[in-house]
């Protein structure tokens, strides 16, 4: 025999590692924990393979009592069993202590622990005096061999060894009892019911630990059991259409008996099957563990099918549905076909029930789907709102289901229709220190509807939260206040009382967070009765809005709201000129350059010079600081049309005020709108010298472009003696011999339907009233 080659393995080394020892918790047994590593060695005694396994040993005591010796008996354990250390003998005596003194229930066997599905109780068919024995193993195979009903025996003998754990490994080793069961299932599963539940159970209980997945997938189990549950679902089907037949002659006595008889035995056949079809679903969910599993059974309608389990009243089997659906939602496929199945409108039946696990798995699976718009708005269709708002006080997860349905605007009205604001007040207003972040989230999001805010500020409503959002510095306490600020009429009115309080947490000892949600509440507050001027002075804001004004001196959420806040007061005329006089207008200006970049910064920066235009003597101010001005004539073009508009505005009131500013807004408003059309004049005037002035000089000379009257001449008649034009112009410019060189009907004109023109109306006004629509 030739030798085998270099590097060939040759021998296996084996070393026994981290030996810990502990009691059994329900047996008077000792378990030894420990870890095995294997290594494969080469032929020159090199490392090649190296395998580490986790084991565990059970020492039975079955001869420990309350008289004996546990020092000797430590001592005879220790010597047999070579898994633990001599050093461990004080530690084993002590076990052994502990394990004498344990109560037991008098008069009964220490309970073991089970594996099954929750409760599982078999059928009285199946129900045996006798006791199994893991030692009479081979006998009940024998019995998996002659009739169902012996069939069922053996089963259900095995199904109690399975029920404990500790018979597992033991059951392994025989091939041929999970070979048996595995083809007696496969073979016969359809002419028993009660035997195929005794065989899935036997098999669920190996299922139970990922370990035996790899068994249960070998003999194929969760395949025939996705087969079960799809030919359960068809007979019930079957049996309802029979029940449904036979109950349609309500007045024929004899079709009457012949119905209630049918109805009994489908009572007792539903309660049989719906047995089966738990602990089949059971089994399913624990082989789902594995992601490629799952998307076999995928694959074969697994939602679909626990979709229709949702129509049943068995709480139990409504559990293992749920709790199934739950894990499969996760992934976006199953969500979809969920969404499709209608899951949503059969699980608001569930709620609220009289099952905990049931009523907690139903709110964990609507909440995983209530991250899809599309379901939340199939939950809204079905009343869940009211039905979750019943649960606020048992379920946090309501809580958080309510909160994602809360986020689009369209539900928001239907929550003060129930009495969910009512219960989150109490719950806010509790005593509780610390609120869960759920809970004021759902409580900020409703706050910003007109009609939850009026619910929420009823009676003391407002002053209670006001007392907890100022005595807690609450954050977010107060931005649930700032939402509820921004509602015009009563609700706004009733600000009136605490704008004081708001006012006093503003200034730089405040921590940012909360001084902001100040800053949003009294800038939303344009309440006709508010004396603005007498909050600046009494507390002293003016000093401390100039501060923030400059760039850097705080965070950029910060300096916004004061320029927000500075916007609403100067609505009000005395504000206004105390806020320009302060010298406040080139700080905003300074602001203005350092945040071009922000949109949000300049659109209300702009708007603040919007509000002070109204005013005469701030409107002055910002006259003689050129710079401003010439800030809005620039930014008039911006891509971003929020700012056009206020621009545009604030351009008009100057413009009605300062006859300079007017020709200056007035040439560049012209310029820009009619951008092509002297571009293209400005292209055709070599060739065409009509386009020209006297003297040569084109309309991009240094010439007033408004001055040049001859850039309009097309054909006789379009210009007016005083240099307006004619609205016909607008009317015949395509047929024109400008409109013969291009289609100008794409540029911003006067339409040939507007207004009728007025020879005193104002060139830049007629036009840029017209040219903007």
């Amino acid at each position: 025999m030739e030798n085998p080659p270099t590097g060939e393995p040759r021998y296996v080394k084996r070393r026994v590692k981290g030996c810990s020892l502990d009691v059994h918790p329900t047996e008077k047994a000792l378990v030894v924990q420990y870890e095995v590593e294997a290594t494969i060695l080469g032929e020159l005694g090199e490392p090649m393979v190296e395998e580490r396994k986790d084991c565990q040993k059970m020492i039975r005591l079955k001869s420990l009592n309350a008289n004996t010796d546990t020092a000797s008996l430590a001592q005879k354990v220790v010597e047999e069993c070579h898994l633990i250390h001599p050093s461990k003998l004080a530690e084993v005596e002590q076990l052994l202590f502990y394990l004498q003194n344990r109560k037991q229930s008098s008069g009964t066997k220490p309970e073991k622990k089970n594996i099954s599905p929750r409760d599982f109780t078999p059928y009285a068919g199946v129900e045996l005096d006798e006791e199994a024995s893991i030692g009479s193993i081979d006998e009940y195979v024998e019995l998996l061999y002659e009739d169902i009903q012996e069939k069922i025996r053996g089963a259900a003998l095995i199904f109690q060894l399975a029920r404990n754990p500790d018979n597992l490994e033991e059951l392994m080793q025989h091939e041929v009892v999970l070979g048996a069961l595995a083809r007696v299932l496969r073979e016969d599963w359809k002419q028993s019911v009660d035997l195929a539940t005794t065989i899935v159970s036997v098999f669920f209980c190996f299922s139970s630990f990922s370990q035996f997945h790899s068994l249960v997938t070998h003999f194929k189990i969760g395949a025939l059991c996705m087969n079960i549950v799809e030919h359960e679902l068809k007979r019930f089907e079957l049996w309802q259409d029979e029940l449904q037949k036979k109950k349609k002659f309500p007045d024929n006595q004899s079709l009457r008996k012949d119905h209630d008889k049918s109805l009994r035995k489908y009572q007792s056949l539903l309660a049989k099957q719906e047995q089966l079809l738990k602990v089949s679903l059971y089994l399913l969910l624990n082989l789902a563990e594995d992601t490629r599993t799952e998307l076999k059974m995928r694959n074969k309608n697994i939602v679909q099918m626990l979709v229709k389990l949702l129509e049943r009243d068995d709480q139990e089997l409504l559990l293992v549905a749920v709790s199934f659906l739950k894990k499969l939602s996760i992934i976006l496929d199953n969500k979809n076909d969920m969404a499709e199945a209608a899951a949503v409108e059969k699980l608001a039946r569930l709620l609220p029930c009289d099952h905990p696990e049931l009523q907690s798995a139903t709110c964990r699976l609507l909440l995983n789907l209530s991250f899809d718009a599309a379901l939340r708005s199939q939950m809204v269709q079905a009343g869940l709102v009211p039905r979750l708002s019943s649960l606020l006080g048992k379920r946090q997860l309501a809580m958080c289901v309510l909160y994602h349905i809360s986020m689009d605007d369209r539900f928001k009205p239907m929550f003060a229709h129930t009495d969910c604001i009512p219960q989150l007040m109490k719950m806010m207003l509790g005593g509780e220190e610390q609120l869960d972040v759920e809970l004021v989230s759902l409580c900020i999001n409703l706050a910003a509807n007109r009609s939850n805010a009026q619910v929420f500020c009823e009676g003391n409503g407002l002053k209670l939260l006001m007392r907890r959002a100022l005595k807690l510095k609450d954050v977010l306490v107060m931005k649930m206040i700032r939402n509820l600020s921004q509602h015009g009429g009563a609700t706004q009115n009733l600000f009136l009382d605490h704008v004081g309080d708001l006012a006093a947490q503003i200034g730089e000892d405040e921590a940012e967070e909360f001084v902001i949600e100040c800053l949003g509440t009294l800038a939303n507050l344009t309440i006709p009765d508010l004396d603005w001027e007498l909050v600046l002075r009494e507390y002293g804001l003016v000093p401390y809005l100039k501060r923030r004004l400059k760039p850097g001196s705080a965070e950029d959420d910060l300096i916004l709201e004061v320029v927000i806040l500075i916007g609403t007061v100067s609505m009000d005329d005395s504000c206004a000129a105390m806020l320009a006089k302060s010298g406040i207008i080139p700080a905003l200006i300074d602001l203005l350059n350092a945040q071009q970049e922000d949109d949000e910064f300049v659109c209300q920066i702009l708007y603040v010079f919007y509000q002070m235009a109204f005013h005469k003597a701030t409107r002055d101010i910002i006259i003689k600081d050129t710079q401003a001005p010439a800030y809005f004539v620039d930014l008039m073009h911006d891509g971003n049309a929020a700012i056009r508009r206020v621009c545009d505005n604030t351009l008009d009131i100057i413009a009605e005020y300062d006859e300079e500013w007017a020709k200056k807004i007035q040439t560049a408003k012209f310029c820009y709108y009619n951008s092509q059309w002297l571009e293209m004049v400005e292209t055709r005037q070599l060739d065409e010298p009509f386009l020209s002035g006297d003297d040569g000089e084109s309309f991009s000379g240094n010439r007033d472009v408004l001055e040049r009257p001859d850039l309009f001449y097309a054909a006789d008649g379009i210009l007016s003696g005083d240099g307006s034009i004619s609205p016909s112009f607008y009317a015949d410019i395509q047929s024109s011999e400008l409109g013969e060189a291009g289609n100008l009907s794409r540029y911003p004109t006067r339409r040939a339907d507007g207004p009728a023109f007025r020879p005193d109306e104002r060139f830049f006004y007629s036009y840029t009233a017209n040219a903007s629509q």
